[in-house]
């Protein structure tokens, strides 16, 4: 089995992953709050944890994957004031919190699907499922006195954990009480985050609150993590991923409940990855400056090709989200695919091929991959290997697509659909550059009729 070497923000040090249990991997991914649209930066962020997934599986690992899904508890920003992310949404759109949380699950999931992310067999807890689990965790840690009760919630004593913030090396010293979490005088320590929120007694009534020892109310955010992670994959799990944001408050804050609890490390991995943004800002639901999937859908965006996108840097990168930029990798992803196309059109079918040479490529792309996920060599290495007929031409048709199904595997690019393509007549074609200028012309009524003429010769446009 090769060898998968991983950077661990923990440690800030490049390991090889070492399974808690022989032949499995357990990840957990943080996964979405589901009040509004994913964003295309959140999707960065899935897109990468496929590619780790793909990877464990490519060399032979069996994954045991968990995505949650965030539908109560998420308060606003990083403070333990304000609104509920879900209530808030419900409130604004007249309808009950979950049914937001059903709505934006589905397009969630959707949007996975379109992007060729692989979810077989994976879990989705949702956070309203694991109540009785959180209330459990929050008993524990009050018993063995790492939780306390103020008027408006229980909180966790970042005090009793010595540890706090070791992951990021996180300057406790640094952070000025009430710009990080916000002023509350009943608070030991201005660190200190909440594990269960009473419900407000003024204002209108919560949708979502539950019966607990402390009073009815709602579980924080962290403690929900924790709860589904260790129900799930146990106390001690191999990766744990999510974006660089969650590093100084989400991520420390699970790290403290839970090894509170079960004095062992929560998981062996942490791995984070960086922003999709704008070229002057981040990209963020909470102010409206976003662009979902399907955004980039009507401006004539395949979902693939923006993956394609996604994957020419590492998952460590920050990456400028750019119309133009996204576009050429667009006309990339077409190309790489007709040449892929051309390549198995130019090979004998009968042909004997050399089996070092297959198994060389084979172990060149292994070896990029099992490099913390480096897809953009694989990307250039697949570039290199269909452009020198040197090379492909050593392999069988059978054996070129055994090839690129292989580098599929990866990438998730759905490249064994070259093997599909067929040529299309020049009448035909002549037919789709009038229709593509009505198009621009916004003549729709020519670009409707012309559609039908060509689907009447037998072939179908999609936009």
């Amino acid at each position: 089995m090769a060898i998968i070497k991983l950077y661990n923000t923990l440690t800030k040090n490049t390991e090889v992953l070492t399974p808690v249990h022989e032949g499995k991997v357990g990840m957990y991914h943080c996964g979405p709050t589901v009040y509004d649209y994913p964003h295309i930066g959140n999707i960065r962020a899935y897109t990468f944890a496929d590619t780790l997934r793909r990877t464990c599986e490519h060399v032979g690992y069996e994954v045991d994957q968990v995505i949650n899904i965030t539908d109560v508890g998420h308060i606003v920003a990083d403070a333990d004031t304000g609104e509920d992310k879900m209530e808030k949404s419900a409130h604004k759109s007249g309808k009950s919190a979950q049914e937001i949380a059903n709505y934006f699950t589905e397009v969630f999931m959707q949007n996975l699907s379109d992007m060729n992310i692989k979810t077989e067999g994976t879990h989705f807890p949702r956070a309203t499922g694991y109540i009785d689990e959180q209330i459990e965790l929050i008993l524990h840690l009050e018993q063995h006195g790492h939780a306390y009760t103020t008027s408006d919630g229980v909180y966790f004593n970042v005090a009793t954990f010595p540890d706090y913030g070791k992951l990021g090396n996180i300057d406790l010293k640094g952070l000025e009480a009430g710009h990080r979490i916000g002023e509350n005088d009943e608070k030991k320590t201005p660190y200190d985050f909440a594990l269960w929120k009473f419900s407000p007694t003024d204002g209108p009534k919560r949708q979502q609150e539950w019966p607990s020892p402390w009073g009815t109310g709602f579980p924080g955010w962290h403690i929900e993590c924790s709860a589904m992670s260790q129900q799930i994959l146990g106390e001690t799990f191999d990766i744990h991923t999510g974006g660089i944001d969650h590093i100084p408050v989400h991520h420390n804050n699970e790290i403290a409940q839970s090894e509170c609890i079960s004095h062992k490390p929560l998981t062996n991995i942490w791995m984070h990855g960086a922003f999709l943004n704008w070229k002057d800002r981040k990209m963020s639901k909470s102010d409206g400056t976003f662009t979902r999937l399907q955004d980039i859908v009507e401006k004539g965006i395949s979902p693939l090709a923006f993956r394609y996108f996604l994957l020419q840097s590492k998952y460590r990168q920050e990456v400028v989200f750019d119309m133009e930029v996204l576009e050429a990798s667009q006309t990339a992803y077409k190309r790489l695919l007709a040449r892929i196309k051309a390549v198995l059109d130019m090979l004998p079918a009968n042909a004997e091929s050399s089996v070092s040479a297959l198994q060389k490529a084979k172990n060149t792309i292994t070896e990029m991959i099992c490099d913390d996920l480096n897809t953009p060599q694989v990307l250039a290495f697949t570039w290199e290997f269909i452009k020198d007929d040197q090379q492909f031409n050593q392999l069988s048709q059978s054996d070129f697509k055994k090839l690129i199904e292989n580098i599929d595997s990866l990438l998730g690019l759905r490249l064994t659909e070259a093997f599909k393509i067929i040529e299309i007549p020049e009448h035909i074609q002549i037919l789709i550059d009038a229709r593509s200028k009505a198009r621009q012309e916004k003549n729709w009524t020519e670009s409707d009729r012309l559609r039908e003429e060509i689907k009447s010769l037998g072939f179908e446009v999609r936009d």
